[in-house]
């Protein structure tokens, strides 16, 4: 599989509800020195994130435009628009994401994940 399919895989399914429920599947996506800058301009670590989803109200999300940049032979920057599916009592929600991957080996991991609101 090549890597612009195997990140987006990956991309997906962190949005997954069980995988956002799952500790030892976001431990291995995840890298130990992961940071996320939510859009609440508080920044989170792998544990704060992982803990934080535990009790988060799932909403399904879609991706699109999805790119990946390479910074270096091990490390991409992916970058896509998400866009969260409309409730009953929320409407649809579009963000910016973008996220920095890097390979241990033959294995990829997240450390850096950044989402802005958009219109």
């Amino acid at each position: 599989m090549n890597v612009r399919k195997q990140l987006e895989q990956f991309e997906k399914r962190l949005l997954e509800h069980d995988v956002r429920l799952n500790e030892d599947e976001l431990s291995t996506l995840l890298a130990d020195d992961f940071v996320e800058f939510g859009a609440s301009g508080i920044a989170w670590t792998k544990a704060e994130v992982i803990t934080g989803l535990q009790n988060e109200a799932f909403v399904p999300r879609l991706i699109s435009n999805f790119i990946v940049r390479p910074l270096s032979g091990d490390v991409m920057l992916v970058t896509y628009l998400c866009r969260s599916a409309p409730t009953d009592q929320d409407r649809e929600v579009n963000s910016l994401r973008s996220s920095i991957w890097r390979r241990y080996g033959n294995e990829w991991q997240m450390v850096f994940h950044q989402g802005t609101p958009c219109p």
